[in-house]
């Protein structure tokens, strides 16, 4: 009988009961809850009869909505005003911890949570947000979920799903200088398509994952639903525990070292199926920025834009030259030296404080350019704090930068921040969708030392010719 891999172990340990439909139903060790879907689900279940199954499983933070503007309040933004009090009614009344606008541990859930360790190893992990993946970092199964499975989870701490598939991505080799977690999974997703981890979750494996961080884990993880996949995870190793020891949410003393022992347990067997495989010469990657409206659409700085008539798929080239006709891009051209509006350095993708010492040093003391606005938005105010201890807000300052307060921001441009029809953005964020950031918006992702660059510079630049 061959092994099981990590993933199928989590699943196990967690099978309530097996239903019809090739079903099973999942216990729930933690349920995040944002402003977009919190308040809506407590009336929801009050409507329905129900009660919160067990609250302290449940944890809820404003992050969606909010306004990320200095000394903002919660009617800033009065559409994220009013999803803040339902959230926090529906919170207080159910007895849910809720970190509010102002709290030392307010942020982005998928920022904020894994810094409390809230986020534990072989954990169930669910939360109505896309990128409920990122969690998959420390070796959790993380699942986003719908709107009404957030009420489902809310009622009965458990969740209905179907087993997906297994696959595995080996990142082998070492990363040239320059290069960050974020360009090598952007390249993965250049490569593989976003299609290609549909009805699989993804396992990141091979020899550059362990000589990884952990904030740089939770970048490659976060960009699992960009494949396509229901989730990426990662095996847990000492740089895992060692982020995890002392924590607030983590196990304290004896119990650390018990749970430390079983999470030593969790990774795939050496003779585990995949159903797919593929891998990653991550020496050949170079600094990534997309130049479409996926996130397929990516080239190395260095290359041309692609032309949409040397692809043999027609479906593919005809979503290619819709998003050039959007991106106001022209097949052939140089990428680099395209002139932007906007910088963003922020988000679940990259708003944690190794990011923004990165794009610090890409920055180099340098000023943003005259024409470019340039916004910092910390993923989370524990970010936030002890970015401005190491004095990293004076220096996005001095450069020129907007320092904000903690959110998601203009990565979805639900609270009010958003780039005018026809602008264009350098993003740190995870989709360059139609409209992501706003009404005919242009984004194109990068890694926070590229949207440094590109800030200085005043259009897409490479960051390894700045010099520093």
């Amino acid at each position: 009988m061959p092994g099981r891999t990590l993933f199928e172990k989590i699943w196990t340990q967690h099978v309530v009961a097996e239903l019809s439909g090739d079903l099973s139903l999942l216990a729930v060790d933690r349920h995040f809850l944002h402003d977009l879907e919190g308040g809506p689900n407590f009336i929801r279940l009050a409507k329905l009869g129900y009660r919160v199954h067990d609250p302290d499983l449940t944890y809820a933070m404003p992050d969606h909505a909010i306004a990320s503007s200095p000394g903002r309040t919660t009617d800033t933004n009065p559409t994220g005003g009013r999803l803040l009090r339902e959230m926090r009614r529906g919170a207080f009344a159910s007895g849910i911890k809720l970190f509010d606008i102002g709290d030392e541990s307010q942020g982005i859930v998928h920022v904020a949570a894994p810094e409390m360790g809230l986020t534990l190893p072989g954990a169930t992990v669910v939360c109505p947000d896309s990128h409920t993946c990122t969690h998959g970092a420390f070796g959790a199964l993380a699942i986003a979920i719908g709107s009404s499975e957030v009420a489902h989870v809310l009622a009965t701490q458990t969740l209905r799903q179907k087993k997906p598939k297994m696959m595995r991505i080996r990142f082998e080799g070492r990363r040239a200088s320059g290069v960050s977690a974020k360009d090598v999974i952007l390249a993965t997703i250049g490569r593989l398509g976003t299609a290609v981890g549909r009805g699989y979750a993804v396992e990141y494996a091979g020899s550059l994952v362990g000589e990884l961080t952990i904030e740089e884990r939770l970048t490659i993880c976060n960009l699992s639903i960009e494949l396509g996949s229901k989730t990426g995870i990662m095996t847990p190793d000492d740089t895992t525990y060692q982020y995890l020891a002392g924590l607030p949410y983590a196990p304290k003393n004896a119990l650390f070292d018990q749970a430390v022992a079983h999470w030593r347990k969790l990774s795939s067997d050496d003779d585990a199926l995949f159903d797919a495989e593929h891998t990653i010469h991550v020496p050949d990657i170079a600094p990534q920025i997309t130049w479409g409206t996926s996130p397929q659409d990516v080239i190395d700085v260095s290359g041309r834009i692609p032309d949409p008539s040397g692809e043999p798929n027609a479906d593919r080239r005809k979503n290619m030259e819709a998003a050039l006709k959007y991106m106001g891009l022209r097949p052939g051209d140089a990428i680099e030296g395209t002139p932007i509006d906007w910088v963003f350095i922020g988000s679940c993708t990259n708003g944690r404080l190794s990011d923004l010492r990165e794009a610090v040093t890409a920055l180099a003391g340098r000023k943003v350019a005259p024409h470019v606005r340039a916004w910092v938005v910390a993923g989370s105010e524990a970010v936030k704090r002890a970015a401005e201890r190491e004095g990293l807000d004076r220096k996005f300052l001095d450069a020129g930068f907007e320092w904000r307060e903690p959110g998601c921001s203009m990565c979805l441009g639900a609270n009010g921040d958003i780039i005018a029809p026809g602008e264009r953005s350098v993003s740190t964020t995870n989709r360059n969708f139609v409209g992501r950031q706003g009404p005919g918006a242009r984004t194109h992702l990068a890694s926070p030392a590229m949207a440094a660059a590109a800030a200085v510079a005043g259009h897409i630049a490479d960051v390894r010719k700045l010099g520093h």
